[in-house]
């Protein structure tokens, strides 16, 4: 296990500063807000901010004070943090990470996590947390070859917390850890606890509207309507992720524009989104993507793994239990209990972003916790 430290070459941050410099600006199309994509105000603002205003040397320092590592497993070099609690019967977790996100996900809950004494919180709900980048994603090397999916993320994770000397822990994630969790246990239910994600069981599909009633009907047709709207990133990613990775390569606007454009979308708020989700910590994530060349390999989820037979939600599975930070309708409760063991169903966790973590650190990390008070004690050590 190799210690690793983030160290971006001054000539990359200058680089990126000069291309900043440089943008060539598209002109504003007719249209109010974002109804057509990113605004060029909007953009060039936070482009400058980027430039001039954000400071990636002192953000480096702030990620840099977790303890990073490199292992090879199976042949890619896989990027972790791994920070232990002070609390010597902390429960293992491991954290995964979400598109287009990175480790900096969890940058705020890690400390929550791992020394809830230090913040007010019970110590006996302590976590030893592992957040690895996933391949393809940051510092971790990315797929060489096609069929690349997410049971050979999940096993390669298995193998890290098992040379970590996990044998028992819980999993956690979102977005792509929200299939990521699930697996793990699926694979390893002798060694994994629980599995806690942001959201993503009980979603119906069009093979469950012959036995909804009607009032479950109405709540489906309203889904497709929220389903269609905004840019199909995983039929935009499964079609030519290799033409659209040659500009987010080249160019920092048309990156911080995507990410943008989907950060955007991915809020449930009609508040703007630097309101929602802190400008820094966005950035944190975007620069990450930029500095490691990402933006192409991260893709792999659609052209590969869930987008490759078209969009399917995480599958369930019932030798572990489970538990959601956002439940849902008693429709989609239905559902998920079709497929999970469902212990942990909350309905009124705040949150107005697809990208919990980030937006309501101290609320993830509690509602994490009470999930895992329900079967941390199952656990051998």
């Amino acid at each position: 296990m190799t210690p690793f430290t983030i160290d971006i070459p001054q000539s990359d941050l200058d680089d990126l500063h000069e291309r900043l410099a440089r943008t060539r600006w598209t002109p504003q199309l007719p249209g109010d807000g974002w109804e057509r994509g990113v605004p060029t105000d909007w953009l060039r603002e936070v482009a400058e901010y980027w430039r001039t205003g954000y400071d990636w040397r002192e953000r480096e320092a702030r990620l840099n004070a977790f303890p990073q590592f490199i292992e090879e497993i199976d042949g890619l070099v896989v990027h972790y943090l791994h920070v232990r609690s002070p609390e010597p019967d902390a429960l293992p977790l491991i954290l995964a990470h979400g598109w287009p996100n990175s480790f900096v996900e969890f940058a705020r809950t890690i400390p929550l996590l791992t020394d809830p004494r230090a913040h007010g919180g019970d110590p006996a709900q302590a976590f030893h947390v592992v957040v690895p980048s996933v391949p393809g994603f940051g510092f971790s090397a990315g797929p060489r070859t096609t069929g690349f999916g997410v049971p050979d993320v999940a096993g390669r994770f298995a193998a890290l917390m098992e040379r970590l000397g996990y044998d028992r822990y819980g999993t956690q994630g979102g977005d792509l850890g929200a299939y990521v969790a699930p697996e793990l246990a699926r694979r390893h239910p002798d060694r994994v606890v629980g599995v806690h994600i942001d959201g993503g069981f009980g979603f119906p599909t069009e093979d469950d509207v012959p036995g909804m009633t009607a009032d479950e009907r109405a709540e489906w047709d309203l889904m497709q309507q929220w389903m269609s709207g905004g840019v199909d990133h995983h039929a935009l990613l499964r079609a030519a992720p290799q033409t659209f990775g040659h500009g987010w390569h080249d160019s920092p606007v048309a990156l911080l524009a995507w990410h943008a454009h989907k950060f955007q979308e991915f809020s449930m708020s009609d508040q703007p989104l630097l309101d929602v989700i802190d400008r820094d910590a966005f950035l944190d994530n975007v620069s990450v993507y930029w500095f490691t060349k990402t933006a192409a390999t991260s893709s792999w989820p659609m052209y590969e793994g869930l987008g490759s037979a078209g969009f399917a939600w995480p599958t369930g599975q019932k030798a572990v239990p489970s538990g959601v930070y956002g439940g849902g309708s008693a429709l989609m409760r239905r559902l998920a209990e079709r497929d999970n063991t469902i212990v942990h169903w909350p309905e009124d966790n705040p949150g107005r972003h697809h990208f919990i973590a980030m937006e309501q650190p101290a609320g993830h990390v509690a509602d994490i916790a009470a999930f895992f008070a329900k079967v941390r004690d199952s656990r051998r050590l």
